[in-house]
């Protein structure tokens, strides 16, 4: 008995009677689609690429930023249906340039201008902003016992703030060019971390001190210090999705983030990445901010 299949056995069969006829052209290019398709379904699915960065005025580092992110990526990998791999944009030169490239499928940026500039060049657009980090305040810290009421009057005085390219040093200018006051008539002097600026203001290294850290405000004031000034609020950690990836997939990447917080799942990937939720960006606010930023 012949135990090869009943399909092959009848193919091989006509292929005698014909003489093993060559197909039509036709038929030639229907097969080759076939054979590609079912090579594409056997293939894996291409990996999104989500991008994280985190501030550059907080001591952290590359290897306490991933596992943040793991059970996150999990989520939208299965939102998704597709796999979902972690780039940590350690600098936020090298996160312009993920971004500037499109290196990057879906990023979380920390730094709210290096956000807004991906998304005014139009390679991005805006997915979620991070609860509780809405409305990041820069707090002027001073000895002066009252707010500053005229703010020429601190051309030529010190003024302590992060590193020049992050977030709370980008407002700190966009707040003294609202109040009419270029950064360049202050003594300025740049600090790699916000937990430093005290330190500057108290030992009257500099008059005044940026810093939005709000753990940072409250040790001040409760230590007798003052707070001078306060900038407008801007939303920071923001999540931006390359306007190569269709539309269906950022609609169910936003849906799934916005959606965290309403499953047990959810929740268990929040805590480990230490945010609470994310919330739906506002493109009127958006827009005004890139304005007063400089962007």
């Amino acid at each position: 008995m012949d135990l090869r299949t009943p399909t092959t056995f009848r193919a091989e069969t006509r292929a005698t009677r014909t003489e093993a006829r060559p197909l039509q052209p036709s038929l030639r290019a229907a097969a080759h689609t076939v054979a590609a398709l079912l090579l594409a379904a056997a293939l894996p699915a291409h990996a999104l690429v989500i991008g994280v960065t985190e501030g550059v005025s907080y001591q952290v580092t590359e290897s306490q930023i991933a596992p943040r992110f793991e059970p996150i990526a999990e989520v939208l990998s299965k939102a998704l249906k597709q796999p979902v791999t972690i780039k940590v944009l350690i600098s936020y030169n090298g996160a312009r340039e993920a971004l500037k490239e499109q290196q990057v499928d879906i990023a979380f940026i920390h730094p709210a201008h290096v956000a807004m500039e991906a998304v005014k060049s139009g390679r991005y657009q805006a997915l979620a902003w991070t609860s509780g980090f809405t409305a990041y305040k820069v707090s002027l810290l001073c000895k002066e016992p009252q707010p500053i009421s005229d703010w020429k009057s601190m051309s030529g005085k010190g003024l302590v703030m992060p590193d020049p390219d992050s977030i709370t040093s980008v407002i700190t200018r966009a707040m003294l060019r609202e109040h009419g006051l270029q950064p360049a008539a202050l003594k300025l002097t740049n600090t790699r971390y916000q937990d430093a600026v005290p330190f500057y203001v108290q030992n009257n290294f500099a008059a005044y001190g940026a810093t939005a850290a709000s753990g940072v405000v409250k040790t001040w004031k409760d230590g007798g210090g003052n707070v001078c000034a306060e900038s407008r609020p801007v939303p920071i950690k923001q999540w931006v999705a390359s306007r190569k990836l269709d539309a269906a997939t950022a609609s169910a990447a936003r849906e799934a983030l916005l959606g965290l917080a309403q499953s047990d799942a959810g929740k268990r990937a929040l805590a480990t990445s230490t945010y609470t939720g994310f919330v739906a960006p506002s493109a009127d606010v958006e827009t005004a901010l890139m304005t007063w930023l400089g962007i």
